[in-house]
Formats: structure tokens, C-alpha cells, sequence
């Protein structure tokens, strides 16, 4: 793969850049905080963590029955998805704390989900931040089985069919990376990833296969010693829970990119611009009234701010997200805003429509 130099001569676009960064900055400075995690945060993490842990020690502990196990599934799952937006998100992007080991220690919390931290680093910080929304370059546009999220990759007939048909296949997103870890992985380590960050290939891959051998037994075979439940019953219980988590997963990711006015640039003239500059262009926000949604969401509905500033703690999105959109106006730059969930997911499905047929 060719890496892409954004790189401009345009002064609008390099002067915007530049204030923006001295903005934040200051906005941090003249409030003395830290751009990393708070008090807020903190009780957050442990909320999150405990609303995929706490339901699963109660399924082992309290005799129910089929319905209220199905229950217990589902909550875990808003809790797997929570813990992943709310928590590892940004423990692997560096920004829950300054400390090297709070953020691996959090970011591991991705293994009790099933997946592999190094996976996820580069396909999502390195991938997808760098190249946001270029095809061939950011794998969250790639088209995922019978779906189509980009005009670059090959149309079908039966991608017309997709805007019906797509939410039930984003669900399974998370129970996918079970498998998918080990050949992305390889892929990663011949593309030169894996060697650019410093791992040794010949112990990660001994590393996810206990990791996920131990998150296996410990989510079926539990289950199978501490309940009545069947094996089968466990493993529909397991399907639900991965569906759960994976839709509202996808749901937050595909609102963030993938709806009208997120650019999709042809890859001759990406590099053509800011990089700054091309986060906006790529990138919208949506819900950001929505207190609930943005605090259950891990601040990923304030999707530019998160793109523009990676490495700082989602919890203070809502206080920069004025100064970059403002600075935006200023400087001509086109800011989508999606006004709520419900207009994002709209303009999601607009998007698929027009990429089952375009």
C-alpha cells in the first residue's frame, strides 16, 4: 500500500489548520486541564465495564430462565459496545491518559470483547484516520459481504437491495473479527504495519490465539459449568449479544462517514489538500444535542472533533466542537452537522441507496 502526503500550497486551507491547532490548544491552557481523562471519565469507565461484567456474573450466578437470559445477553451487549466506544476507543488512541499503562490496560478491554488491540490499532488509528473515507486505503468504506459503501469497489445487482437489507448484516461486525483477526493480521504484517509499530509477528500471533482461546472459554464454557442453559441456548445467547453490540457499533461508525456531505475523494487527488482540511471534508457529527446519546457513545457523535484530535479524552469534545466549527465559518469550510440520530440515519440510507446503484 502507497502512502498519501496530504500536502497543500492553498494559504486558506494551511492557515486554517494552523489556528485550529493553536485554538484547541489554548483553550486547554487558559482553562488549566488535561487533555486526557477526568473525574467524569473515570466513573464512566467503571459504568461501562460493569455493564458487560456485572450482567454476565449474574447469569452465572442467578437461575433464570430462556427469556431473561436472552435479556442478560442484549444488556451485555449494549455494555460491549459502550466498553468500546466509551473506554478502549480512546485508551488505543493514547487519549484516556498520559500514562502508557492505563492506556493498554484499557485498551485491553478489547480482549474481553474478543478482538486484538494491534488489529484494531491499524486498521482504525493508522488506517482510517489517516486515509479517512479514501477506498482501496480506509477499510471502513471496503465493502463488507452484500454491502457497498463506496463507488469504488464493484457493484452488483443486488446492491440496490442494500438500504433493506444492510442493518441486519452490520451485525456481524464484532463476531467477524473472531476469525478476520488472523488474516487481517497477516495481511498487516506483509503490508509493513506490523513491523511500522514495533511488534514482533512471531509472538502476537501465539498472543491472540490464547487471548481469544481464553475469552472463548471463559464466554461459553462458564456458562456451560455454572447453568442449566444448553450449549446451544449459550451460543444463541453468544449471536445475540455480538448482534447487539455490532449493530449499534456500526449504526455510530457508518453515521459518522458514510451520509451526504462526507466526501469520498478519488485517491490521484486526495493528497491535494490539508489534512485537517480533509477530515472535515470526509467526517460529519450528528446527535451533539443528544447528552445521553453523546455520553453512551463515547463522544463519537462529535466524529470531526475526534478526527481532527485524536489524542484527546472524547469527554471534552462538546467544548471544542464550537471552536472548530466556528473556525470552519471562518474560513469558508464546509462543517457537517447532522441535527440528530434520526436525520444521520436517514442520510445513511440515502448513502446506501445511492451506492446499491451508483
Amino acid at each position: 500500500m502507497q502512502a498519501i502526503k496530504f500536502k497543500t500550497s492553498n494559504t486558506t486551507e494551511n492557515d486554517f489548520a494552523a489556528e485550529l491547532k493553536k485554538n484547541v490548544q489554548d483553550y486547554f491552557i487558559k482553562n488549566n486541564i488535561s487533555t486526557k481523562a477526568n473525574t467524569a471519565m473515570v466513573f464512566k469507565t467503571i459504568i461501562m465495564v460493569s455493564l458487560y461484567v456485572v450482567p454476565f456474573i449474574v447469569l452465572l450466578t442467578v437461575p433464570m430462565n430462556l427469556w431473561w437470559g436472552a435479556l442478560v445477553a442484549v444488556i451485555m451487549g449494549i455494555g460491549i459496545a459502550g466498553t468500546g466506544m466509551g473506554v478502549m476507543h480512546d485508551a488505543c488512541h493514547g487519549a484516556y491518559s498520559s500514562k502508557p499503562w492505563v492506556n493498554n490496560l484499557l485498551g485491553g478491554s478489547l480482549y474481553l470483547l474478543g478482538s486484538n488491540v494491534l488489529n484494531w490499532k491499524i486498521q482504525h488509528n493508522v488506517l482510517h484516520h489517516t486515509y479517512t473515507n479514501l477506498t482501496g486505503m480506509d477499510e471502513d468504506i471496503d465493502a463488507k459481504g452484500p454491502i457497498r459503501l463506496s463507488s469504488g469497489t464493484p457493484l452488483r445487482k443486488y446492491h440496490k437491495y442494500q438500504f433493506l437489507y444492510a442493518f441486519f448484516f452490520y451485525g456481524f461486525m464484532t463476531t467477524s473479527k473472531l476469525i478476520n483477526d488472523f488474516t487481517n493480521l497477516y495481511r498487516y504484517n506483509k503490508e509493513g504495519f506490523v513491523k511500522q509499530l514495533k511488534v514482533d509477528i512471531l509472538k502476537e500471533y501465539p498472543k491472540m490465539v490464547i487471548r481469544k482461546i481464553i475469552y472463548l472459554v471463559a464466554i461459553f464454557g462458564l456458562p456451560l459449568w455454572f447453568t442449566d442453559f444448553t450449549w446451544y441456548q449459550i451460543l444463541a445467547g453468544f449471536f445475540i449479544m455480538h448482534w447487539v453490540a455490532s449493530m449499534i457499533l456500526s449504526f455510530v461508525f457508518q453515521m459518522a462517514h458514510v451520509v451526504e456531505g462526507a466526501d469520498q475523494p478519488e485517491l490521484d487527488h486526495a493528497g491535494d489538500t490539508n489534512w485537517y482540511v480533509h477530515q472535515l471534508k470526509t467526517t460529519s457529527d450528528f446527535a451533539r444535542n443528544n447528552r445521553i446519546l453523546s455520553w453512551y457513545v463515547g463522544g463519537l457523535n462529535y466524529q470531526i472533533e475526534h478526527h481532527l484530535f485524536q489524542n484527546i479524552c472524547h469527554i471534552h469534545y462538546k467544548k471544542i466542537a464550537p471552536i472548530v466549527q466556528n473556525l470552519a465559518k471562518k474560513y469558508g469550510i464546509e462543517y457537517n452537522l447532522k441535527p440528530s440520530f434520526r436525520n444521520a440515519l436517514a442520510s445513511h440510507m440515502v448513502m446506501l441507496k445511492y451506492y446499491g446503484q451508483h
